[in-house]
């Protein structure tokens, strides 16, 4: 094949296959350009390989990819500010300064300064050592700092606020993000959302309780603070020596959900989180913080905890922040009401407190409600008391033929086969007279049941917090100031061990003893709440009284009956 020959095959193989190329391989046209979108931009996205993609160009932005991930902006306030939202219930204030809560008082009641004041919740002396309540808690501690740490946007920007009303705060250091919504009500309820999110990938937060809580005024938290949660049908309390890790309670210590609900409490008030969609767990710990009284410092322990979202979502939870009054917790879904702890007398306790509740409605003095019920229980007792009373009397009446039967009997041991006899002949005359020898313990055994459904009550029973009678009875919750009532109690309690018969064949000893006894009950008593001692020397009062009247009605049988009887 010539030169000319071969050119000529060659031009022809050039065409053809640039034919085809073009007919089978031409490349897609590019997509239409996005209005304002510049033109060297859309160009540099196109041409740039992964590395470009990624990252800006030489003094040109670039198009984000699916595969960047989206920038974080930083979210900052410049200046710490406190937000107030009020209710007719609450005044509750909070700060920007990690979005937490500073105070939270209860307007309807009050601690014990003089003058008194809406009580605070929150301990702000322990608090600024431990942390503040609602602040966040998450697994890395380092971040934890970062977030309370934060000076957080707000909205609203300002003023204060009256429920219902919504505060959102949001801080962001360009990686960790955090958002915080808190809705009040006009109730003790608050509804929380919490989000938290590192390089745009979600974390598990929880909301904690930190520095304590309740009325310190008056009682040491470390003695009547306790976390509570609920799994299933069972409650749970864990003083603050159960609580953090064995052997490091500072430590948080996880206990997994599902949670009915959970929270902190002290005698008369909690502040209780409900999950609201989320699946929620608890963690529990303890904390000391230092307290300086008369130049001397020292340690005090504060129970602490936190509910939050056992996995990486956002956390919605409702808190109920307020009284432990059962017609309130009973509002709230699911209830709440087994915080009120009645222990195994709730079955007579909580019906004393509605009773008493009712009695207050026409006697607006829980100290007059109190003996206006002893007054009418022991009327109802009257009969029990009359039973034994003549119970008592019988046995008075045969005490000298019952001791000359042990007289006869006296020589022999306890174990010898005789003494058996004996109480055969005992038992014989008691049957024969129709006399129970327990009857006269009776009123004691229907009385105890009473007097511990009253110290439940009493402890129990917000509406009794700070409930005045009369004079020097402040609060028939407390223990009386100058233990007049205790006093009063054991005096009128001997009284009534004087005057009730005693049969003659009761050892000395044992007669000793139960004058004795109205001194043990005082030195109990002095301890326990002015209300419970007011039950107890009414009851006393009333019970002298119908003890002279029965004493006078049927006298002791004299001695010349019994002769007569035995001749």
């Amino acid at each position: 094949m010539s030169d000319t020959v071969r050119g000529i095959v060659f031009v022809a193989l050039v065409i053809v296959i640039t034919v085809v190329w073009l007919r089978f391989f031409q490349p897609p046209a590019p997509p239409p350009q996005k209005a304002g979108q510049p033109a060297s931009q859309t160009s540099t996205a196109q041409t740039a390989g992964p590395a470009q993609a990624s990252g800006p160009s030489s003094g040109q932005p670039v198009a984000a990819t699916a595969a960047a991930p989206a920038k974080i902006v930083v979210v900052e306030a410049s200046a710490e500010k406190t937000i107030v939202v009020e209710s007719s219930l609450y005044r509750v204030e909070l700060s920007n300064r990690g979005g937490v809560v500073r105070s939270w008082k209860l307007k309807k009641h009050l601690d014990d300064q003089k003058p008194p004041h809406p009580l605070d919740l929150v301990n702000a002396d322990s608090s600024r050592q431990l942390g503040w309540p609602m602040s966040l808690a998450l697994a890395d501690a380092q971040l934890q700092e970062q977030a309370n740490a934060g000076l957080y946007d707000v909205t609203p920007a300002g003023g204060d606020l009256t429920a219902p009303a919504e505060v959102t705060f949001h801080w962001s250091d360009g990686h960790l993000d955090v958002t915080k919504k808190l809705k009040f009500k006009e109730d003790y309820e608050v509804s929380i959302e919490v989000s938290a999110t590192l390089d745009g990938k979600p974390l598990a937060p929880a909301i904690a309780w930190r520095g304590g809580f309740g009325d310190k005024a008056v009682y040491k938290a470390s003695q009547l603070v306790n976390v509570f949660y609920k799994q299933g049908d069972s409650l749970s309390l864990l003083q603050y020596k159960k609580l953090g890790v064995s052997g490091n309670q500072s430590q948080p210590a996880q206990l997994a959900g599902p949670m009915v609900f959970t929270g902190i409490e002290d005698q008369f008030f909690t502040a209780a989180f409900i999950p609201d969609g989320t699946d929620m767990s608890l963690w529990h710990w303890t904390q000391y913080h230092n307290v300086t009284t008369d130049s001397q410092t020292s340690s005090e322990p504060e129970a602490e905890m936190a509910a939050g979202a056992a996995h990486p979502e956002t956390l919605k939870v409702r808190v109920y922040v307020g009284p432990k009054d059962l017609a309130l917790l009973g509002k709230v879904r699911p209830s709440l009401e087994e915080l009120v702890q009645f222990g195994w007398f709730g079955v007579i306790a909580k019906p004393l407190l509605l009773v008493l509740q009712w009695m207050h409605r026409y006697v607006p003095n829980y100290g007059w409600s109190i003996v206006v019920f002893t007054l009418a229980l022991t009327m109802v007792l009257f009969p029990i008391r009359l039973w034994t009373f003549r119970s008592a009397r019988k046995m008075q009446s045969v005490a000298p033929e019952i001791k000359s039967i042990q007289d006869r009997y006296k020589k022999y041991s306890m174990r010898d086969p005789r003494k058996k006899k004996m109480n055969e002949e005992v038992m014989a005359v008691y049957s024969r007279e129709g006399i129970n020898p327990v009857g006269s313990c009776l009123p004691m055994v229907v009385q105890i049941p009473i007097l511990i459904g009253f110290y439940r009550t009493l402890s129990g029973a917000i509406e009794l917090r700070h409930a005045p009678w009369i004079l020097w009875i402040h609060d028939l919750s407390a223990k009386d100031p100058y233990y007049i009532l205790p006093i009063a109690m054991v005096i009128t309690t001997y009284l009534m061990t004087k005057m009730t018969p005693t049969p003659a064949t009761v050892d000395p000893a044992q007669q000793k003893m139960m004058m004795l006894m109205p001194l043990m009950l005082g030195f109990i008593f002095f301890n326990l709440s002015s209300g419970l001692n007011l039950y107890y020397f009414a009851s006393n009062v009333v019970g002298v009284a119908q003890q002279w009247y029965l004493n006078r009605a049927q006298p002791l049988p004299s001695r010349s009956k019994f002769k007569k009887k035995q001749e």
